[in-house]
């Protein structure tokens, strides 16, 4: 029988992978890597807001992320490339939030936790957020699956057949900061934007339709979770990493396998 931490810890897990599967396709497909990295990165800033301001953490963190993917896509195209803009701002903003974490008085910080992900420390309360929060990112790419898919592939047409490009951006951005705030907790910071891409990543190998990617980014990112939970559990590694060490594990595997049938046509 497992132990109660262990049940919360998995369904922490499933939560966060269902969600960030769909959206991890959009990642894929509009080469937002770098853009959820940055996003992912300025959540330590959130971390240290929080405890400044006495709110909670999936607030703090919602909060930054969203403000700098909207600073990010405001700023884009001006002056710098947008692989600097993003590199700039990633990483100014995890130095940022980790000088400001020391700083704090009278708090006592386990930034690794939010680094790294501290998935084993799930509560019942992390759970209805996490579940809370995926539930609305699969409710946001469902309701505009459509139009998010069509401005993906061609803004220009999407704009022409009466959607408006710009709405679709911010609502993925407002998707990618709820899934950054209610991550954290699973698989930290610097993991995030691993279990964003990874299980897309494979999945696009398999897939051939985008309704067909997202439900098997969906499946290796459930299978990464369970997997991972279960390195952890059985080698005594830390939980967020084993995650994304079986999510790449799953890619390599996928990658081989079709190698593999291409050679033999």
């Amino acid at each position: 029988m497992f132990d109660d931490f262990l049940i919360r810890a998995l369904l922490a897990g499933l939560g966060v992978a269902l969600a960030a599967a769909p959206l991890g396709c959009f990642v894929v497909w509009r080469r937002m890597a770098y853009f959820g990295d940055a996003t992912a990165h300025a959540a330590i800033l959130g971390v240290a807001l929080s405890f400044t301001f006495g709110i909670s953490i999936f607030a703090g963190v919602l909060g930054t992320s969203l403000s700098v993917a909207i600073l990010i896509s405001l700023l884009g195209g001006r002056n710098l490339a947008s692989d600097t803009l993003l590199g700039v701002i990633a990483h100014s903003g995890l130095a940022i939030g980790l000088v400001a974490a020391s700083l704090l008085v009278g708090v006592r910080v386990n930034i690794e936790s939010y680094l790294f992900g501290d998935i084993l420390a799930v509560s019942v309360q992390d759970l209805a957020l996490i579940w809370g929060g995926g539930a609305i990112v699969v409710g946001l790419i469902l309701w505009r699956w459509r139009p998010l898919l069509n401005t993906t592939l061609s803004p220009e047409l999407a704009l022409a057949s009466g959607i408006n490009p710009p709405r679709e951006s911010l609502i993925l951005t407002l998707a990618l900061a709820i899934t950054v705030a209610v991550a954290i907790k699973v698989v930290g910071a610097l993991l995030i934007g691993a279990l964003l891409i990874i299980p897309a990543a494979g999945a696009r190998i398999l897939a051939r339709s985008p309704e067909a990617m997202a439900a098997m980014a969906a499946l290796i990112g459930a299978a990464s979770a369970t997997g991972g939970l279960w390195l952890s559990y059985q080698w005594d590694t830390p939980a967020g990493p084993s995650i994304v060490t079986a999510a790449a594990g799953f890619f390599i595997f996928i990658t081989a396998i079709y190698g593999a049938i291409m050679r033999l046509r």
